[in-house]
């Protein structure tokens, strides 16, 4: 494979990934914007009023477009990351170290820096983790 092909296709894999934490991100965005009912218990749950369901489905959502827009998703990926670290840290504090919603975060921060570097020659160039 030609280093062209190979960079093609590392581009377009790295679209796909990205496109994927983009859904989930936009997907859970809706979901407080929308139905913040649904939320409540967990929200009681993790500490937080079911008032706040507004503003982070907001945050959630400006995060998703951030990344989305190549100009933008370098600080897309860094907020997104800060986003899901706080989630993380409230399961650990609840003593929920490995559940599932900490493996999601951590797959999702994954994804969302593995997708950027993939897509983003730049990043490529920052980290050149290839020989």
């Amino acid at each position: 494979m030609s280093s062209a092909s190979a960079t093609s296709a590392s581009t377009w894999i790295g679209r796909i990934l990205a496109g994927l934490v983009v859904v989930v991100l936009i997907a859970d965005g809706l979901v407080q914007l929308i139905a913040p009912d649904m939320l409540k218990a967990e929200m009681e749950a993790t500490g937080f009023p079911p008032g706040m369901a507004l503003p982070l489905g907001i945050i959630m959502l400006v995060c998703a477009l951030l990344y989305a827009l190549p100009r933008t998703a370098v600080l897309g990926a860094i907020l997104v990351t800060g986003f899901l670290g706080g989630a993380i840290c409230t399961h650990f504090r609840l003593g929920e170290l490995g559940s599932p919603p900490q493996l999601i975060c951590l797959l999702l921060g994954v994804l969302t820096w593995g997708g950027l570097y993939l897509r983003d020659e730049r990043m490529r160039a920052l980290l050149p983790l290839a020989a």
